[in-house]
């Protein structure tokens, strides 16, 4: 009678993530981010997608305050085990040179999904609510609906609006910002 052997489950941290970009491993045309210690290929970005960032993006530089920095696409160090890359974050305005804004420096975290709409709410949501990153907007293009999640418990969030087509939506931690949602969405 054999037994059974215990698989090792080995994983990866921030440093090995990086050293394996500096040994030519990961190249920056792959595009994959380091979430709990495994690596995750990121869905390629439909013009959509991509448009309804740079728009949001805009607004977010329009309205933002000297108190706040608009990162699109960059990394937050969240653990030595996970550095996602979110689609937008304000964050407070402090020197990032040498190193990512943490989860203590984010002022709202947004993730614009299409395709990757059940990765962002069930791999992505509960590591940002995990870190508590105090509000998250998960802007599903699919559906053209806005789900806003606030007050992070553990891995989930305790707080969960839909705001309605006509609502204008402000961040939490963000006065100077707002949103028409249903116009942004509508864009010719």
């Amino acid at each position: 009678m054999s037994t059974a052997t215990a698989i090792q489950h080995h994983l990866l941290s921030v440093s090995d993530y990086y050293r394996m970009a500096q040994a030519g491993i990961l190249t920056e045309d792959e595009h994959v981010e380091l979430i709990n210690g495994e690596l995750f290929d990121m869905a390629p970005i439909g013009s959509f997608h991509a448009d309804f960032i740079d728009r949001l993006a805009r607004l977010f530089f329009k309205q933002a305050d000297d108190s706040v920095r608009v990162r699109i696409q960059n990394p937050i160090h969240l653990s030595d085990f996970a550095e996602p890359e979110p689609d937008i974050t304000l964050v407070k305005d402090n020197n990032y040179r040498q190193q990512h804004p943490s989860a203590e420096d984010v002022l709202l975290l947004v993730e614009v999904a299409d395709t990757s709409l059940h990765y962002d709410l069930t791999i992505k949501l509960p590591l940002y609510a995990k870190h508590q990153i105090p509000e998250v907007w998960v802007c599903n293009l699919k559906d053209k609906r806005l789900d806003i999640y606030q007050q992070p418990d553990n891995d989930y969030y305790r707080l969960h609006l839909r705001p309605k087509a006509d609502e204008i939506i402000q961040p939490l931690l963000v006065a100077s910002i707002s949103v028409d949602w249903q116009g942004l969405l509508n864009y010719p």
